[in-house]
């Protein structure tokens, strides 16, 4: 999974490895990382519908098949769920 990796340094000191498996046809999938610039959060952004392999290690370590995933630290957010994904980054609600 290295190459999925991106780093944020947040405001209370720590830093985060976001990483955002979506398909460009997926509403949610652009809503969330809509969200995750407006908050100054860079992430890695894995389009699973071009690529096979990221799509069946999704699968493999989350059991789902669907986007978007959001993967926090290693943690995996299924759907776009601001509050659970405002708490894993340590930010404060809009």
């Amino acid at each position: 999974m290295g190459s999925y990796l991106s780093h944020k340094q947040t405001s209370t000191g720590g830093s985060h490895r976001v990483v955002v498996f979506s398909s460009p046809t997926c509403v949610w999938c652009t809503r969330a990382k809509t969200y995750l610039r407006s908050r100054s959060v860079p992430f890695r952004d894995v389009d699973v519908s071009s690529d096979p392999a990221a799509a069946r290690d999704l699968v493999r370590r989350t059991g789902q098949m669907g986007v978007p995933v959001i993967e926090i630290d290693g943690r995996p957010i299924v759907g776009f769920d601001q509050a659970r994904i405002d708490s894993a980054l340590g930010l404060r609600a809009n």
